[in-house]
């Protein structure tokens, strides 16, 4: 890809998710990247389903053009390989528990002596350091204890995970873009550095109003399903056949709602007139709003609400969501190339860029070990 990035060398040690994630980034954005894999074995999310014949889509979904070496850190012949691979590189990406590339010689202490402009990233359940440091965890694991499991779902349901890997996508996120603040300051100094990212502490760091509220007033958020805590209305509501997203966000928005639904006397009402009294008073304010919403579809609603400019949306099953024309023509479905399976559709980069065209196709999705020659002629 070309892209901001080009011409960088990423050495990625991850896998699964957080860091895969992230080098999947590094990669949309023109950099180079160079998977290292167990022997054998490879990636763990080489196994993970979906699959298409044999091959795991999950995988594919996260690795598309990036090449593919295996190499064991334990080896003292795989050790000088990897080394000439690192002496080249920009940065090295990992996802290992705390302390395990200390125990092969490829901790940042040692590593940052031998390429003292190589810029370093760790992304781990718990981070580098504190008491949990070197427990191992998992996305559901930091939903859990980093709180946002605890305002996920309906009132009194039981604990909800949020439907995608928040957990390991943030953290990932975040991770790239310390990498990207990291490269801008080794362009000033000339100096690379170590990169800390916990999993945990990206969910404390993503919990905006929950965690706000609690600062602030000593409240403790709870679950409120579609609801907004702070802004009416703001949430789901039924309608003739479906649900319909609104979100009238100040008060000049709830008006053109009321005038819309033929209930202007309503915005009037001192307990609706503003929107901390809506907030106040939403479940009544809910009653009102779906009586009229209920004599029509959601399309037909949808149709006039975005006539008035008023923010509202469906709620899309996923391939509802795929087949958008918005998402088509923002071309946020792209396909990469596999040697077996032949084109794989996967989703795109959401980061578009002025100079940088977004290609409607990326990198082929590598096998395991598939350009070990390539990179021992460039290398060694």
């Amino acid at each position: 890809m070309n892209g901001p990035l080009k011409n960088l060398l990423v050495v990625d040690l991850t896998r699964v998710l957080v860091g895969p994630y992230c080098t999947m980034i590094l990669s949309d954005l023109g950099a180079r990247v160079i998977k290292i894999e167990a022997p054998e074995i490879g990636d763990d999310s080489r196994k993970f389903g979906p699959f298409i014949e044999e091959y795991s889509a999950y995988f594919m979904s996260l690795n598309r053009g990036k090449e593919s070496i295996a190499l064991n850190l334990k080896n003292e012949e795989d050790k000088k390989i990897f080394d000439k691979i690192l002496s080249k590189a920009d940065i090295l990406v990992e996802n290992f528990k705390p302390g395990t590339l200390e125990k092969w010689g490829y901790g940042w202490a040692d590593v940052s002596k031998k390429y003292p402009k190589l810029i370093y990233a760790s992304a781990s359940g718990f981070g580098q350091t504190g008491p949990l440091k070197e427990l191992p965890a998992y996305d559901m694991v930091v939903q859990g204890m980093g709180g946002l499991m605890s305002v996920t779902g309906q009132p009194n349901s039981e604990p909800t995970r949020v439907g995608t890997s928040i957990g390991d996508i943030t953290a990932g996120l975040f991770t790239a873009i310390g990498i990207n603040a990291a490269l801008y300051d080794r362009q000033k100094t000339g100096k690379g550095m170590h990169i800390d990212v916990s999993m945990l502490d990206c969910q404390i760091a993503i919990l905006e109003n929950a965690i706000a509220r609690y600062l602030a007033k000593n409240e403790i958020p709870k679950p409120m399903g579609s609801r907004h805590p702070s802004i009416a209305p703001f949430e789901a509501f039924k309608t003739k056949d479906s649900y319909i997203i609104i979100a009238a966000g100040n008060d000049r928005l709830f008006e053109k709602l009321c005038e819309l639904l033929k209930i202007p006397e309503i915005n009037k009402d001192p307990k609706f007139s503003n929107n901390s009294t809506r907030a106040q008073n939403i479940d009544e304010l809910k009653m009102i709003l779906e009586k009229k919403l209920l004599v029509r579809n959601t399309d037909e609603w949808i149709k006039d609400m975005e006539n008035k400019k008023i923010p509202c949306g469906p709620i899309f099953n996923i391939k509802e969501a795929v087949e958008n024309p918005q998402i088509d023509a923002r071309n946020m479905i792209v396909k990469a190339f596999h040697k077996k399976i032949g084109d794989f559709k996967l989703a795109g980069n959401p980061i578009k860029m002025s100079i940088y065209k977004d290609e409607k196709t990326r990198g082929d999705i590598p096998d395991l070990d598939e350009h070990r020659e390539k990179i021992l002629k460039e290398f060694i």
